[in-house]
Order: structure tokens, then sequence, then C-alpha cells
């Protein structure tokens, strides 16, 4: 039997547009709660400028992916590595990738070298912090992904995503990207007798949608939170964290954003 393991999965903090409040309430937490381990399951910096929604405007030339992840360590990872210890890992998110896709697009004599990689641009070796693959074996029959690559099909209700990821890859799954929270299994049978059951869960988002431009001035279908796995030997419990009225509660304890 394997050992017993808590992880907390944050997701799509999208920095400089992150939730500050929210964000720092959720490192607390872990700081008090102290996990087996932290995976940021994708979308940790938002990079605006390199874009499609931005190319050909005046936006194209404003700010800096340099600035941009200077932010991130600052308001991100160096809290989180101050109140935590132990093992972190990251996903590639589709925003983590624009400075990366948009050289390789629009200037591909400067593509080669990984320099504008998110692991380097955030600086992953000086703080201890994996990259990790795409799907992510994080317990016994169960993957985190970001949920932008396998041609997951996305739904507007809140945990339908991920229980249609799973069912596609024959697997659980947990994944952000929606920016939606919520959990949903399918089982399978015949008797009775259940013979296979998947499980899928969104972990949410940590960002503020005042700071999103893009939404000019409206609100999307969006739910902030993060998301506990707990392990047990071959035994998975997988719980979406709400984030609602500035508080949120695990194991029974109130915790105030």
């Amino acid at each position: 039997m394997g050992k017993d393991k808590r992880i907390v999965v944050i997701s799509d903090t999208q920095c400089p547009y992150e939730d500050t409040r929210a964000l720092k309430a959720v490192i607390r937490f872990i700081g008090e709660y102290q996990p087996d381990e932290v995976i940021h399951i994708g979308d940790v910096v938002d990079y605006p400028q390199p874009s499609r929604w931005t190319k050909g405007t005046r936006q194209e030339f404003e700010g800096s992916v340099f600035a941009d992840s200077e932010y991130t360590i600052k308001n991100l990872i160096q809290p989180l590595r101050e109140a935590y210890g132990g093992e972190i890992g990251f996903h590639e998110g589709n925003h983590d990738e624009r400075p990366r896709v948009y050289l390789d697009k629009y200037a591909p004599a400067l593509s080669g070298p990984a320099y504008f990689n998110f692991e380097h641009l955030l600086e992953f070796e000086n703080y201890e912090i994996r990259r990790l693959p795409e799907f992510n074996k994080v317990a016994p029959g169960w993957i985190t992904t970001h949920g932008h690559r396998g041609g997951i099909s996305l739904s507007r209700i809140a945990g339908n995503t991920a229980l249609n990821a799973a069912r596609k890859l024959d697997s659980n799954l947990v994944m952000g990207h929606t920016h939606r929270l919520g959990i949903g299994s399918e089982s399978r049978g015949r008797g009775g007798v259940i013979t296979s059951r998947v499980t899928g869960m969104e972990v949410g988002n940590l960002m503020d949608q005042k700071k999103a431009g893009y939404l000019r001035g409206g609100s999307a279908n969006w739910q902030s939170g993060f998301g506990i796995i707990q392990v047990s030997g071959p035994h998975v419990q997988a719980t979406p964290i709400s984030i609602n009225g500035k508080k949120f509660t695990v194991d029974g304890v109130v915790y105030h954003v």
C-alpha cells in the first residue's frame, strides 16, 4: 500500500490578474496545512501581450513578459516558497506558453532556445519547482492536466468538462483551464454491480475578474476556488474547495480571505 498523501491543486492565477486577497489566503492555508505536494495546474501567468487577442493592436507592444514574470515570482512563487518547503509542480497552461508560441509563429529565428519557456522565465530551478508533464500521473488511476490539450470538449456546466475529459481519456482527472469549480462522476455496470467509474474535477480559478479587461466590464461563468486530492493507498478522494463570501472551509476549519 502506498504512502498517504495530501495534494493541494491551484489553478489559473493568471498574474498580474490574480485575486490578490484570495491568493494570499490560499498560500496562508498551504502554510498551515502543509500538504505533501502543491500543484499549480496551469495559467500561472496571463502574458497578455504575446497573444492573438493583442496581435496587430497597440497592446501588442505594451508591457513585457519579463515584467510579468518578475511580478509572478514576487507575488506568487516567493510567498509560496516562504510558506511551504515541500514538493511543488507546475503545469504549463495555454497562457503560460504564449511567449514561446508567439516566437515560434512570428519570429522563428529567435525561437530555438528555451529562454522563453515558462520554467525559465519563472526561475523554476531557483525555487525548486518541477515542470509537470501535460498528463501527470498524480495518484493511482488519476491524472492532472491543464485542460487545453487532448481534444477535450468544453461545457459551461461546472465539472462537466472534466467529466467529458475523464470519459475520453478513460482515467480519473483533475484539470483547470475552464475557471469553473465542480466535480462529476459516471458509473457503469450490470446486474446491480458497478464495474467501472470515472471522476473529473475542475479546480476553479484565483483570478480577479475586474482586472481582466477582455471581459469588458462583464462577469464570466467562473468560480473561485481550488482543489484537494487525498490519497490513501489505492483510495483517492478529490474535493473542490469553493471560495465564496470571502471564506473557504477545509476539514471543518474556516479560512478568511
